[in-house]
């Protein structure tokens, strides 16, 4: 069976075993010093100043939005194709989310109708990089400053990922990212990172990420427990090392089927260039029966995301409006293997399969 994201596969076993082996030795399980390396070298990856280390992707968007300072019941813009995550944190932020339609082409959020939801009452735009992919950064970056809001980036799978050659955080005041194991750098469990130029963001940040410590037993503000393990950390700096090659394998693989499937698939935008989280394409008709047909020949298949979060019953209450090519979307897609360690002739016996049916 090929999977559709193979965490085994990128498993460096000999250098990450002696990373493993020296947080054991050190017994620095909670803020050790891997943290920091791992830091510092992510934010020079992502060529940015900040780089602050959390538990998951979900608590790095909630620590962005916290950061930022919201005022209670502050509109923010987002989209309805995305996981939950990018939402719960909104309403964990005490803020309320408001919705607006994505791009058929892309997925990716319509900035023509966020710029139509813009309000007196919107305070942020935080916008999702879907399967590996930015939108258009550099005219949501001018709508936030003519507005006067914020622009956050949910990173989570846009690892590397650029616009017009900037990584995501460079347009905007804060990116978030996940490491999730299945994610295009992945921990060995949950892990994420909040990323900005801004100093103030990140002094603020990093109070809350532990506790609003100052220092171990002095709290300047009430904080979260949101760190990021040592352990996770010292995984992600060895992981690191081969982020730019395996998403540059990711890209030929994309290359591949982009030349021999024959699915109309998301788009790559002429600005963009993806880290190909996920390679997805559009199954009008008879998904289901494709997908099975898929497993009897040995291909894992997913759909991200079945079910917009306008729809989902957490939000039954919450009155937003229409979003019909969302919700045509998640009638369509299918993610397929993209993952680097992929052989050719995988890659080869997937577009046959594909094809014959």
């Amino acid at each position: 069976m090929i999977p559709l994201v193979d965490v085994r596969a990128n498993y460096q076993r000999k250098e990450i075993n002696k990373a493993i082996q020296n947080v054991m030795d050190e017994g620095n399980f909670i803020n050790g010093k891997q943290v920091k390396e791992f830091e510092k070298n992510f934010a020079r990856f992502c060529e940015i100043k900040h780089a602050i280390g959390t538990s998951s992707g979900t608590s790095a968007i909630h620590l962005a939005l916290l950061a930022l300072g919201l005022e209670r019941n502050s509109m923010v813009i987002t989209v309805p194709n995305t996981f939950i995550a990018t939402t719960e944190a909104i309403t964990h932020a005490e803020s309320k989310i408001k919705f607006v339609d994505v791009k058929e082409d892309t997925a990716l959020i319509d900035v023509d109708a966020v710029e139509k939801a813009i309000t007196p009452s919107t305070k942020a735009i935080l916008a999702v990089d879907l399967y590996g992919q930015m939108p258009d950064m550099q005219y949501l970056h001018e709508l936030a400053v003519d507005n006067d809001i914020f622009l956050i980036e949910d990173a989570a799978q846009s690892h590397g990922a650029k616009w017009m050659g900037r990584q995501p955080g460079y347009y905007s005041d804060i990116a978030t990212y996940s490491f999730f194991p299945a994610k295009v750098l992945g921990a060995f469990g949950d892990g994420g990172c909040v990323t900005t130029n801004s100093d103030e963001v990140a002094k603020r940040i990093r109070l809350l990420v532990n506790h609003g410590r100052k220092s171990k037993y002095e709290h300047i503000i009430e904080g979260y427990n949101y760190r990021l393990d040592t352990i996770q950390a010292a995984i992600l700096d060895v992981k690191l090392k081969d982020l730019r090659s395996n998403i540059i394998t990711r890209r030929f693989n994309a290359a591949w089927y982009n030349s021999y499937l024959h699915y109309n698939h998301i788009e790559e935008n002429l600005f963009a260039e993806s880290s190909y989280y996920m390679y997805v394409i559009k199954v009008p008709k008879n998904r289901q029966e494709f997908i099975s047909y898929l497993q009897k020949n040995g291909i894992s298949a997913g759909i991200h995301y079945p079910i917009p979060l306008h729809l989902q019953p957490a939000y039954r209450g919450l009155h937003n409006g229409d979003f019909p090519i969302a919700e045509k979307l998640a009638k369509e897609v299918v993610s397929i293997p993209i993952y680097p360690e992929l052989s050719i002739e995988q890659l080869d016996y997937i577009v046959d399969v594909l094809n014959a049916f």
